[in-house]
């Protein structure tokens, strides 16, 4: 008896590694079908992932395009003749000057036979040539020259409730970019064009006090002495 019972035992011992090695063959598959399963699903993930910041970034684009209300005005309307072999040819060329009165700004020309459509134009012109002037609270941060042809305009800080003291171009301009207290001179030529050319000279040469005191190495309220 005690034989058969030891000679089973040897033929169930085969068939029980046949078995365990089934299940280690079963185990193995299994752990390698599953790390391509997470793959999938991660590549889904990071896709769902990117469509939702490709969503979010057309949505922030939209409400910052909504939040920016560019304001223009006309700065002069001239007539222009051109005199040509059968007679004269009338068209208009204006210029316009383009603003968020929150510090940027921008002037532009336009030239067409019909006033709508020139001043139209200039002012996409005008969107295509916009700065951004660094302020200090309501004024520029410091004096400034600018020029531009025959026409020079002379910017100078002003305390608050002074207003804006300048007339033409100048002002026009000022208002635009959000400048509410300022000391302006326009000097030499008195052309329209000049002029406001020459104040987005000087605007476009301010500097930003904070840049400038992080270089120097001084305070804010020495920087300029």
């Amino acid at each position: 008896m005690a034989e058969e019972e030891k000679k089973e035992e040897l033929k169930e011992e085969p068939k029980k590694e046949e078995q365990e090695d089934k299940l280690q063959e079963e185990v193995v598959q299994e752990d390698t079908e599953k790390p391509e399963e997470a793959k999938e699903e991660e590549e889904r993930e990071d896709e769902k992932k990117e469509e939702l910041r490709e969503e979010a970034e057309k949505v922030e684009v939209k409400e910052v395009e909504e939040e920016i209300e560019l304001k223009d005005q006309v700065i002069s309307i001239r007539r222009v003749t051109k005199v040509v072999k059968g007679g004269k040819n009338l068209s208009f060329s204006a210029l316009a000057a383009v603003g968020d009165e929150r510090g940027t700004v921008g002037i532009g020309k336009g030239k067409a036979r019909e006033v709508p459509m020139a001043i139209a134009k200039a002012v996409e012109d005008a969107k295509k040539k916009m700065i951004k002037v660094p302020l200090a609270d309501t004024t520029v941060p410091h004096f400034i020259k600018g020029e531009a042809g025959g026409g020079v305009v002379i910017l100078r800080p002003a305390s608050k409730g002074t207003g804006v003291i300048a007339g033409g171009a100048v002002r026009v301009v000022m208002e635009l970019a959000g400048i509410k207290d300022i000391l302006t001179k326009s000097i030499r030529s008195n052309n329209p064009v000049s002029v406001a050319h020459a104040t987005m000279d000087a605007l476009r040469r301010l500097k930003d006090p904070d840049a400038v005191s992080k270089n120097r190495g001084k305070a804010k309220d020495r920087i300029w002495q």
